[in-house]
């Protein structure tokens, strides 16, 4: 009953710490990712010493195991308001140290190894940092343990070798908690730094042969064979990891919630024009300029968005109505996506800009159907 008393105290106590964490999400602003994302990280796992409960005539003691290392990748869905759920597989390898107890001198060798699936909720912070958002989490799931290693023990009375082996699989859960730093020059790009804490739920058990003369166990050739089990009271799991995770629909959060003090005078809006080659998407040097402009005077204008908007003239590089009309509207998102990323590595974060496009709508210049018209073929920037 111990062990479960154990289980169920820390999930006793983990429990204000959730709810701690997720008052204090209430009060700060999500960084909302939104729609489908990928994730992969690796790094480096340790085990807490693990109580152990032994038969074949070896001690109770706790098993140690090595430093090792973790593999975890993930598919997400973000919900647009600071939560995202995930879907993973991990895999986890370490080696065998040997069985800490008082009445042997143990040596181990061999490896286990965890891998499993879990489904895992989370929620992201908006610290007001453009460059660092945390982020902490749950999961469950499910796992399977397969140990493939040995163990020598000795005393006065001689040497045992004992062979533990097998594969077992349980329930899972894990605490998550991490930090994700944007990667500026390629949007919805983002560096992670990552803390887990994962468990599988026991006893694990494994079997084990003892060949040997501890404990009378040695048979008249002089060679005693005993088999039995190897179980495992705990497995606590820590691990520190660096990864990746690429978001396919990055979009900004909401506007900040409005503060009850007496808000200031508002600005005129103020806007810019970056026009581009027929066709193409690329920033010529007269509009990189124009975008640098821009960014150095949303330094000194108060303003709470940027709306970055494309446009394109009539004509397409894909004759036909229907399909001019959708390669326009593509291409004027492609236009205003690359704004972004230039205002973004001039220092503007990038969830304070909206972008939109609007394909060959709001001309400039009106004109005829089918006409190359360069002043239409354009991006503009609004500060508000």
């Amino acid at each position: 009953m111990k062990p479960r008393r154990i289980l169920l105290a820390q999930t006793l106590l983990s429990a204000p710490l959730a709810a701690g964490l997720l008052l204090s999400a209430v009060s700060a602003h999500a960084q909302p990712v939104q729609g489908l994302y990928i994730a992969g990280e690796g790094g480096g796992t340790l085990n807490q010493d693990q109580r152990v409960k032994s038969t074949a005539h070896f001690p109770d003691g706790r098993d140690r195991w090595k430093a090792g290392a973790v593999g975890i990748g993930s598919v997400g869905w973000g919900l647009g308001n600071g939560f995202r759920v995930e879907v993973e597989g991990n895999y986890r390898n370490m080696d065998y140290n040997r069985l800490v107890t008082s009445t042997l001198a143990t040596k181990g060798d061999g490896r286990r190894q965890t891998y499993g699936v879990m489904v895992n909720a989370l929620f992201d912070l908006d610290i007001g940092k453009p460059w660092l958002f945390p982020y902490f989490g749950a999961g469950v799931g499910y796992g399977w343990t397969s140990t493939n290693a040995s163990l020598v023990g000795s005393n006065g009375s001689g040497n045992t070798t004992q062979r533990i082996g097998g594969t077992y699989g349980n329930a899972t859960y894990q605490g998550i908690f991490g930090l994700s730093f944007p990667v500026p020059w390629v949007v919805g790009l983002s560096a992670t730094a990552e803390y887990r804490f994962w468990t599988m739920f026991g006893p694990q058990s494994h079997s084990v042969t003892s060949t040997g003369n501890i404990g009378g166990i040695q048979a008249a050739t002089g060679v005693g064979t005993i088999s039995g089990t190897h179980k495992t009271v705990t497995d606590f799991n820590h691990s520190m990891m660096l990864g990746l995770r690429y978001e396919f629909n990055p979009a900004p959060p909401p506007p900040p919630p409005v503060a009850n003090v007496l808000a200031p005078a508002p600005q005129a809006a103020r806007s810019y024009l970056v026009f581009f080659d027929w066709d193409k998407a690329d920033l010529t040097d007269r509009a990189r300029s124009i975008v640098n402009e821009a960014a150095q005077a949303a330094a000194h204008v108060a303003l709470t968005r940027i709306t970055v908007s494309g446009y394109t003239d009539n004509s397409s590089a894909h004759p036909g109505e229907k399909a001019g009309e959708e390669y326009n509207m593509k291409l004027s998102i492609r236009r205003a996506t690359v704004v972004k990323a230039e205002l973004m590595r001039d220092g503007i974060a990038g969830s304070t800009i909206d972008i939109h496009g609007y394909g060959d709508t709001h001309p400039l210049v009106q004109t005829g159907p089918n006409t190359k018209e360069a002043q239409n073929r354009r991006v503009e920037i609004l500060f508000r």
